[in-house]
């Protein structure tokens, strides 16, 4: 039994790989509704997509959640590398005939891969909105009632403004390769991680590999045609 990593038993660091997954996979489903908002058209839509941004970053409960995700990304993250390091010394020379092709997806025999590809776009993402939404200053759309909130959905339609931004046609490229990225890392990791948990039987299991490639293809196509929508709504 390993000593290394965050936890002391590799079987236990696959129950909590396949814990924290399960987690971001809810997390994404939520995510995506509020990012879903800025397909709404003209003042209802800006005010309904600011409201839901302040809302994610000022409600105490939502605070609170949002730590726990940024934990179980890191940690999911951190227990990825370890479980492979692992895996690498337990079986540290080849069998003599391996053919991987021949019994695995790529995309199940690359989640190391697809993982850092998911990283980078995380990292990308959060430093163009997350952080410009809690450090830097912001432009604010004026209430109704004289109140004043962060404008956020200026900062996105902006982003991906090809008149405004001449990195747009980049940065929608980038978000629908990190989409892809996540696909992939989905279509392996949902019915993976339901298997790890023990949720391994034959009458359930094609129905979870029906969930898991519906998930895995909606979530992200959603999230990939935003960018998509408003890059091509601004490029008159």
């Amino acid at each position: 039994m390993s000593r290394s990593g965050i936890l002391k038993s590799s079987l236990a660091k696959k129950y909590w790989m396949a814990a924290t997954g399960l987690f971001l996979c809810v997390f994404l489903v939520g995510h995506l509704l509020g990012n879903l908002q800025l397909f709404i058209a003209g003042p209802e839509g800006k005010l309904a997509f600011n409201e839901y941004a302040k809302f994610m970053t000022s409600n105490p409960a939502v605070n609170i959640l949002s730590w726990v995700t940024y934990l179980s990304i890191v940690f999911h993250i951190v227990d990825a590398i370890v479980l492979s390091v692992n895996n690498k010394k337990a079986r540290p020379q080849n069998y003599a005939y391996n053919k991987p092709s021949a019994n695995s997806y790529w995309n199940s025999r690359n989640m190391g891969i697809l993982g850092s590809v998911i990283l980078i776009f995380i990292i990308v993402h959060m430093s163009n909105f997350w952080a410009k939404m809690h450090f830097d200053e912001m432009p604010m759309q004026l209430l109704d009632s004289g109140e004043s909130i962060k404008d956020l959905h200026k900062v996105v339609m902006d982003f991906f403004n090809p008149a405004i931004n001449s990195l747009a046609l980049a940065a929608v490229a980038l978000y629908v390769i990190g989409q892809i990225g996540i696909f992939l890392h989905l279509h392996h990791g949902f019915q993976s991680a339901f298997q790890t948990v023990g949720v391994n039987h034959p009458r359930y299991n094609k129905i979870i590999r029906g969930l898991g490639l519906a998930f895995s293809v909606l979530v992200p196509l959603a999230f990939a045609s935003i960018p998509v929508y408003l890059y091509i709504i601004q490029m008159a």
